[in-house]
C-alpha cells in the first residue's frame, strides 16, 4: 500500500464516532444500540474499501467521516424498517411468490386481529375443557365444502406429500408417472420427496404417455400406493396421454390399494365456468374415490400458506399419528386465515367478491382498461421527458397455477427518458422515501405496469412512487 493510502486510512473515524454522530443519532432514534454499532461497524468497513479502491482518493478527513456517517445512517434505516412489510404488486402475477402469494382476504384479516390479539382458543373443548384437535373446525368446513370424510392440514403441499407418503409408503414402493414427476419452485422434485419419505419410487410409462397397462404391470406385493401428481405448473400437450383419474382409482382399488391424488393447486369450484382451461377441483377428485387428496391452501382458495389432506377417517387419523405430523402442523394464525377464508366459499358468489385471488382472476378487462388509463395519464402530467402509453399485455396466475392460461389485461409502458428501465425498476423496488416498494416487469427495455395486481387504495402511492423514481 502506498502512503497515500495509509494516510487516508487513518483518516477513518472509530465506530464509536460514527455512533455519536448527529446524523447517525438521528437515525438511530428508538433503533436497539447493537443495530447501530453493527451499521456503523459496516460503514467504516464500506468506507475502508472504497480507499483501498481508491475511489475517495484525496477526500480530507472531514469529507471521510462525514460519508462514513451518511452510510451508516443509511444502514441503520434499512435494518431498523421491518423485511415483510407490504409493497405494491404490478408485476400482474396474482400469485407471486416473492411477494407472499395469495393475497388474505378481508374477512381473513379481521379474524387475525380481533380473535388473536390475546388468548386464542386453539386445541381445548370449550365443554370439557379437554384437549381437543387444533385442525377440527378447518376439517367440519373441508367436509362440508369437498364431501370428505375426514381432513387435516399442515404448513405446505410439499410437506403434506412428504407425510401421506412417510405414513403410507415407508419401506414400500409408490407408483407414479414419469410424466408427473414434477420439479417446483426452488428445485425442489417430487422424487426427492419421495426418497425423504422413505418410499421407493417406481415410475410408469413415458414422459408422454401413460397407460392403464403401465400401472397394472408395475404393482407387486411390496406396492403400497398409486400416486397421481396433477401438472399444476406446467402442461404436456401434442402426443400425451395419462390416464383418467377415476380409471386410476379403478386400478388400485382392484389391486386393494389406496389411490393419492395431489391435485395442486387445490381449485374449490370450477374455473372453466369462467373460460379458464379445465382444473381439478378438490370435491371432483373426492367423489371419484380418491383415497388421499392433497392440495395447497392458499393458490386457488387464497388463503395463506398450507398443505391441505383429504381422506377416509382411518388415513387421516394415521397420518395425524405419524410423529412428521408434529413437526408440519400449522400455527394459530394460519388456522385462522384459513377459516375465515374457507368460510366464504360456503357462499360462493361471497367468496367470487370478497377471496382477492379470485376477484383479480375474475376482473374485467374493461375496469383494468380504465385504471391503466387512469395511470398513464397521472404519469403524463408529472414525468415529463418520459414515454408512457397504454399497450395490450397479458397477467398470469403465477405459482404454478393455470399455467399457461394467460389472462388478457392492459398495461402502463413507460419508457424513462435519463434512466434505463432496469434502473427505474431497482429505484421503485428500493425507494428513499418513506412509501412503499413497486414491483414491476421489463419487457423489451420498457418497464411494464400491470393494474390487474394493484389493490383498491394502491393506485395513488402507485402513481406517486414511479413519479418519485423518474424524477
Amino acid at each position: 500500500m502506498t502512503n497515500s493510502g495509509e494516510n487516508m486510512l487513518r483518516k477513518l473515524p472509530a465506530v464509536e464516532e460514527v455512533c455519536n454522530d448527529p446524523e447517525v443519532a438521528k437515525a438511530s432514534a428508538g433503533v436497539p444500540r447493537r443495530i447501530v454499532v453493527e451499521c456503523a461497524r459496516a460503514a467504516v468497513g464500506r468506507m475502508r474499501k472504497l480507499i483501498l479502491e481508491r475511489t475517495c482518493a484525496g477526500a480530507d478527513e472531514e469529507a471521510v467521516r462525514r460519508d462514513t456517517a451518511s452510510i451508516a445512517a443509511g444502514l441503520i434505516a434499512e435494518a431498523s424498517r421491518p423485511h415483510y412489510a407490504r409493497v405494491i404488486n404490478a408485476t400482474g402475477i396474482i400469485l407471486h411468490t416473492g411477494l407472499g402469494r395469495a393475497v388474505l382476504a378481508e374477512r381473513a384479516l379481521d379474524q387475525i386481529r380481533d380473535e388473536l390479539a390475546g388468548y386464542s382458543l386453539l386445541q381445548l373443548e370449550t365443554e370439557g375443557g379437554k384437549r381437543s384437535k387444533r385442525d377440527e373446525r378447518i376439517e367440519y368446513l373441508l367436509k362440508l365444502l369437498t364431501g370428505c370424510e375426514a381432513a387435516t392440514v399442515v404448513n405446505n403441499n410439499a410437506a403434506a406429500t412428504m407425510l401421506v407418503l412417510n405414513t403410507l409408503g415407508r419401506g414400500r414402493e409408490v407408483i407414479v408417472s414419469r410424466g408427473q414427476l414434477v420439479e417446483i419452485g426452488g428445485s425442489f422434485r417430487l422424487p426427492d420427496v419421495m426418497s425423504a419419505s422413505g418410499a421407493t419410487l417406481v415410475e410408469v410409462g413415458t414422459t408422454n404417455k401413460t397407460h392403464p397397462r403401465d400401472y397394472e404391470r408395475a404393482i407387486t406385493p411390496n406396492t403400497a400406493a398409486i400416486l397421481r401428481v396433477h401438472p399444476s405448473n406446467y402442461k404436456v400437450v401434442g402426443f400425451a396421454e395419462e390416464v383418467p383419474l377415476d380409471e386410476m382409482v379403478k386400478i388400485a382399488h382392484a389391486a386393494k390399494l389406496p389411490l393419492i391424488d395431489d391435485v395442486g393447486a387445490g381449485a374449490l369450484v370450477d374455473f372453466s365456468r369462467f373460460g379458464f382451461a379445465k382444473e381439478p377441483t378438490l370435491p371432483e377428485s373426492v367423489a371419484s374415490g380418491a383415497d388421499v387428496i392433497l392440495s395447497s391452501a392458499d393458490k386457488l382458495i387464497g388463503a395463506s400458506q398450507g398443505g391441505i389432506i383429504l381422506g377416509g377417517a382411518e388415513i387421516i387419523e394415521k397420518i395425524r399419528k405419524n410423529p412428521i405430523a408434529r413437526m408440519v402442523r400449522v400455527g394459530k394464525l394460519t388456522l385462522a386465515a384459513l377459516e375465515a377464508t374457507l368460510m366464504l366459499f360456503l357462499d360462493e358468489s361471497l367468496a367470487m367478491k370478497e377471496v382477492p385471488t379470485l376477484r383479480m382472476l375474475r376482473r374485467p378487462i374493461e375496469e383494468i382498461s380504465a385504471q391503466a388509463d387512469r395511470i398513464a395519464a397521472s404519469l403524463r402530467s408529472r414525468a415529463k421527458g418520459s414515454s408512457v402509453e397504454v399497450v395490450d399485455g397479458y397477467s398470469q396466475m403465477g405459482s404454478g397455477s393455470l399455467p399457461e392460461q394467460n389472462l388478457p389485461t392492459r398495461l402502463v409502458a413507460v419508457k424513462p427518458g435519463r434512466l434505463s428501465p432496469d434502473d427505474l425498476a431497482q429505484r421503485l423496488r428500493d425507494p428513499d422515501s418513506s412509501g412503499p416498494a413497486v414491483f414491476a416487469r421489463i419487457q423489451k427495455d420498457t418497464l411494464l405496469l400491470d393494474p390487474r395486481t394493484v389493490l383498491e387504495g394502491e393506485e395513488d402511492g402507485l402513481v406517486n412512487a414511479v413519479a418519485a423514481a423518474l424524477a
